[in-house]
């Protein structure tokens, strides 16, 4: 360990806190080897091969490590980048890379919160994938070790950046449609299985290229089963290591309603759609939440999610011109109405037309989301979903979720405390217990 790298990561650490000079880097010259930030990933493919790609794409970013549980998947991580160093266990490579600055965190759900964790109380700077965790607590307790640490931190809802969501974050916030009362937001995806699925009763035999203990990690010991029922793609329908539908697209769809509200934590959250099974998240979501107001609303938002086949009744579809696809969110305010699609180029539709003729719509512009985490780490920029927002808004997304295993029952949340306060039973998912050998310090 050589005293011109402690020099510079402490100059990296000191910026991004805001306790050192701006001159020291300079964010358009030539990269020099002081300013380059000493990167390692967990995950090496699908969603974490795409994460490499784009923070790579900035010359102050170097990958230098990745831990990625099955090796099958790491040929083109290390066709791109031939003096990567490759690891099975993520926290082997926390232990042996002393010298890193930042981490990306894209692995299943269930283990976001202990790496991002361990990580950050090694004193790094953290972009990690959404939902940001899988359970409450995780998501309230990296909030407040971020904070504490003055560390930069990012969610991975790239789309937050996007120009399209900028305005509709921009449109309501100047006042266009009034108090807004209610929203509805919807998406066709449908990560889940029906109330009659069960677990395969089988033991397949593990691929050697795969290490099914790491991959299991924080979760309860259990059988490999094969035919891609959890790995690499399908654990995001299982309860143990996903967030089905709501927490794997809630993020995102849900991100410009919460950004363009200021919406704190729900009072209450009601789920009338499909229940999960003993294994996996259920299919048809209908979720019902009561915010209380902000600036931006009335004196309580009614905000409502639907997923798969459902959609908001047919009244409100018509506000809006018929039949909704994709995915999107319809606001309702006082004064009128802002219709946005998640999907596409499409800037938002403000209703009634004859009335917003010639409304001259914001346009703040799109950002990097990428880029601006690594010029945050180098001191340089602040990122704009740091865990500060996007810890909040994982738990309410968390919220949602929780409240398809109680069906038709209204769950009062208190916030403060963590806690469902009128079904007691409903707090045992608010935290989860760690496998043996796999706890974390802070969670």
């Amino acid at each position: 360990m050589t005293t011109s790298r402690m020099t510079r990561r402490g100059a990296l650490k000191g910026l991004a806190a805001g306790l050192a000079a701006p001159f020291v880097f300079h964010a358009h010259a030539g990269a020099a080897p002081s300013e380059t930030l000493l990167h390692a990933s967990f995950g090496a493919n699908g969603m974490a091969l795409s994460d490499i790609g784009s923070l790579t794409a900035s010359k102050h970013l170097k990958l230098v490590a990745v831990a990625e549980v099955d090796l099958a998947r790491t040929a083109e991580v290390k066709k791109r980048f031939p003096e990567l160093r490759v690891y099975q266990d993520w926290r082997e490579l926390l232990d042996k890379e002393k010298h890193l600055d930042s981490v990306n965190v894209s692995t299943p759900d269930h283990m976001h919160g202990s790496i991002t964790m361990r990580a950050m109380q090694q004193g790094l700077n953290v972009y990690t994938q959404k939902p940001l965790t899988q359970t409450h607590f995780e998501a309230r307790r990296l909030t407040e070790v971020a904070r504490e640490k003055k560390l930069v931190t990012q969610m991975g809802i790239q789309i937050h950046s996007a120009a399209k969501h900028r305005i509709v974050v921009a449109t309501i916030q100047a006042g266009a449609i009034g108090k807004v009362k209610e929203v509805y937001s919807w998406s066709g995806k449908d990560w889940g299985e029906g109330e009659k699925h069960r677990r395969p009763d089988r033991k397949d035999e593990v691929p050697a290229t795969l290490n099914w203990d790491s991959w299991l990690g924080v979760a309860a010991e259990r059988p490999f089963i094969g035919d891609h029922y959890y790995h690499p793609a399908n654990w995001r329908k299982r309860l143990d290591f996903g967030t089905g539908t709501f927490g794997d697209m809630g993020c995102h769809i849900l991100d410009p309603v919460f950004g363009s509200l200021a919406l704190t934590a729900p009072t209450s959250v009601r789920s009338v759609g499909g229940a999960p099974n003993d294994d996996s998240w259920g299919l048809e979501g209908e979720v019902k939440y009561v915010f209380p107001g902000t600036k931006h609303t009335t004196e309580t938002l009614a905000l409502t999610w639907y997923h798969g086949n459902r959609r908001p009744p047919a009244d409100v579809q018509k506000l809006v011109g018929g039949k909704l696809v994709g995915q999107g969110s319809i606001y309702i305010g006082t004064e009128g109405i802002l219709y946005s699609l998640y999907d596409g180029p499409e800037q938002p539709v403000l209703l009634p037309a004859e009335k917003f003729a010639d409304y001259k719509v914001p346009n703040p512009g799109g950002q990097d989301h990428y880029r601006q985490f690594v010029e945050a780490c180098r001191g340089n920029d602040t990122t704009s979903a740091p865990f500060a927002y996007s810890g909040p808004l994982t738990e309410s997304v968390l919220l949602g979720c929780l409240a398809t295993r109680f069906p038709k029952t209204t769950l009062e949340w208190d916030a403060a405390k963590l806690q469902v306060t009128n079904e007691k039973k409903a707090n045992q998912f608010v935290r989860r217990t760690y496998r043996k050998g796999w706890e974390v310090e802070g969670l």
